[in-house]
C-alpha cells in the first residue's frame, strides 16, 4: 500500500518542479525566449486558440522575437492578444509578420525579477512540503488500519522524506540557475 503513496507523491512533486519551470520560463530575463508567448492566446476566428499553434516563432537575434502568421488576415488578432497578454513588449507589424524587441532590463528590475524567482520556488517548496505531509498521513492511516507495520512506516517515512529533499534540491537549483540567467548583462 505504501507503494500507491509513493507512487502519488513522486507524480506530484515531478508536476511541480514541471509548473515551475513552465512559470519560469515566462519570466523575462532581458533576453528574447519563445517561452515568454507560450501562455498568449489569440482570439482565431471566434476561438481561443495558442498563438504557437497559429503561427512561427523564431529568434532571429538575442533581442528580438519574430512571429510569422500561417494566415496573414490573423496578424491583427495576434497584435491585439498580446498586447492583451500584458507582457511589457510593444509588437511591430510590417504586414507579413510581427516583430518583438525586447528591451534590455535595469539593474532594479533585474533585483525585482530574481525576488520574484525565488517567491515562485518558495511556494512551490510550500507545496511539495504539503504533499508530503499529506503522504505521511495517508501512510499513517495505512498502519492505524493494520495494512503496514511500524518499521514498514518508518521506511516508507523515511523514504518519503528523502524523495522530498531531493525535490527541495532541485527546486534550489532551479532558481539559481534563473537567477543567474536574469543577472547576466
Amino acid at each position: 500500500m505504501s507503494i500507491d503513496v509513493e507512487k502519488v507523491l513522486d507524480e506530484k512533486m515531478k508536476k511541480s518542479l514541471t509548473v515551475l519551470k513552465e512559470e519560469l520560463n515566462t519570466v523575462r530575463a532581458g533576453r528574447a525566449n519563445p517561452a515568454l508567448l507560450d501562455k498568449v492566446m489569440v482570439d482565431y476566428y471566434g476561438s481561443p486558440t495558442p498563438l504557437k499553434n497559429i503561427s512561427n516563432i523564431s529568434i532571429p537575434d538575442p533581442r528580438s522575437i519574430m512571429i510569422s502568421p500561417f494566415d496573414p488576415k490573423s496578424i491583427h488578432d495576434i497584435e491585439k492578444a498580446i498586447n492583451v497578454a500584458n507582457l511589457g513588449i510593444n509588437p511591430s507589424n510590417d504586414g507579413k509578420a510581427i516583430r518583438l524587441v525586447i528591451p534590455a532590463v535595469t539593474e532594479d528590475r533585474r533585483k525585482e525579477l530574481t525576488k520574484t524567482v525565488k517567491k515562485l520556488g518558495e511556494d512551490v517548496k510550500v507545496a511539495i512540503r504539503n504533499e508530503r505531509r499529506y503522504a505521511n498521513d495517508e501512510l499513517k492511516k495505512q498502519e492505524k488500519n493494520g495494512e503496514l507495520t511500524e518499521d514498514d512506516l518508518k521506511k516508507a517515512i523515511d523514504g518519503i522524506q528523502k524523495k522530498t529533499d531531493k525535490a527541495l534540491r532541485d527546486i534550489d537549483v532551479i532558481i539559481a540557475e534563473k537567477e543567474k540567467e536574469i543577472m547576466e548583462v
